[in-house]
């Protein structure tokens, strides 16, 4: 059986005087999704305060397998998670009722993913669809959301095909993500085998929602393995990071469409060795575009953006404090930035400058085995 059907907290989940201060304005949630099969019992809730950087376990999950992407529903109620898995034991993604004033997970239901290794997860805005990327099979579902926040029955399956010039990483498709527009009214899904970013209407009164777009795929330069897509505060700019490439390309956006605008390295000019990067995160205020680097580097990239034209100027580099920085988030203040290292498996916590974008580690870390994905929200709410 591949998890448990009950979820609980931790003994430590009621500790004395935590509900003193915890709903204070400065108290967040922090969530941790993880590989398990090393010690990790799965998805890890947190306590954050963004005065300080301090963090306090609450609880976890009882053995949830390989949740390695985690999302909270819109109104927070609700948190979805994959189960990353293949091959006999198939890939699936599971619902949680979340608990806003005490952090306790209790779960919900679970289903098929449709597709080996599922790896990314989104919402709609309207809470009614959960979106899953399956990267080893190269496909994509859309799952209607119940009121109760269940998972219903699989309403749409896409099945990319396709490959490109990396024999190794690139010989069939691999959906890395799914992204709703700013919008909401269409889907991307970077393919890091087709070097493609495929684009779907999104219709949520259909029975099926997605319905490939007028242009139907972005095409990125082979080889590259497009990852990861993200917005500009004011909509108008796309960032896509490369993972097999280590760049970041710059598009503008409008209405389904994208127009590529600039092209910079995540990496220092001369660099030889092994890439990965991984992810994008942007500074609450937009000055700043920060980016992961896996392989030999173990780096944040960050880059100055122009606020006129959302164009990047490289402004430095930060070593991680560990191995392989997977996903990474900043604090809805934009005073830290926390760095889930799964190679290392520890998760720290940077104190940002807002001024220069540049990071400074705390002397504190989160232990945890296999950190991949974080989230944070309000607590409280």
């Amino acid at each position: 059986m591949y998890m448990k059907p009950i979820s609980r907290l931790l003994p430590g989940l009621l500790l004395l005087g935590m509900a003193t201060n915890f709903c204070s304005a400065q108290k967040m949630y922090l969530l941790a999704g993880t590989y398990t099969g090393t010690g990790s019992r799965g998805i890890y809730v947190y306590s954050f305060d963004d005065r300080d950087g301090h963090t306090t376990l609450l609880g976890s999950t009882d053995t949830a397998s390989n949740p390695s992407f985690v999302v909270f529903s819109h109104d927070h109620r609700f948190v979805y998670a994959v189960n990353e898995t293949h091959g006999d034991d198939p890939g699936r993604v599971s619902a949680y009722a979340f608990n806003t004033r005490t952090g306790a997970l209790r779960f919900i239901n679970s289903r098929p993913s449709r597709g080996d290794d599922p790896c990314h997860l989104a919402v709609s805005g309207d809470d009614r669809w959960l979106t899953v990327a399956n990267y080893t099979s190269g496909s994509a579902a859309a799952f209607p959301l119940e009121k109760d926040g269940s998972i219903g029955a699989n309403a749409a399956f896409i099945q990319d095909s396709g490959s490109s010039v990396n024999p190794d990483r690139q010989a069939s498709a691999h959906v890395h993500e799914t992204v709703f527009s700013p919008d909401g009214r269409y889907l991307f899904t970077p393919d890091l085998g087709a070097d493609k970013i495929m684009i779907y209407r999104f219709i949520p009164s259909r029975k099926d929602p997605l319905v490939p777009a007028a242009i139907p795929f972005l095409k990125i330069p082979a080889g590259y393995g497009p990852r990861h897509l993200i917005f500009s505060k004011d909509k108008n700019i796309a960032y896509v990071i490369c993972e097999l490439k280590g760049m970041v390309l710059v598009y503008h956006y409008g209405d389904g469409k994208f127009r590529k605008v600039q092209e910079i390295a995540a990496h220092p000019e001369g660099y030889n060795g092994v890439m990965g990067s991984a992810e994008l995160g942007l500074a609450p205020d937009g000055k700043f575009l920060y980016a992961s680097n896996r392989g030999d580097e173990n780096t944040i990239t960050i880059f100055s953006v122009n606020p006129v034209t959302g164009v990047l100027k490289t402004a430095g580099y930060q070593t991680v404090e560990g191995v392989m920085p997977r996903n990474f988030i900043l604090d809805p203040s934009g005073r830290f930035l926390l760095v889930a290292n799964q190679g290392s498996d520890n998760i720290v916590i940077f104190k940002r400058n807002a001024k220069s974008g540049l990071l400074s580690p705390l002397s504190d870390q989160i232990h945890v085995a296999k950190p991949v994905c974080l989230q944070m929200i309000p607590a409280g709410h």
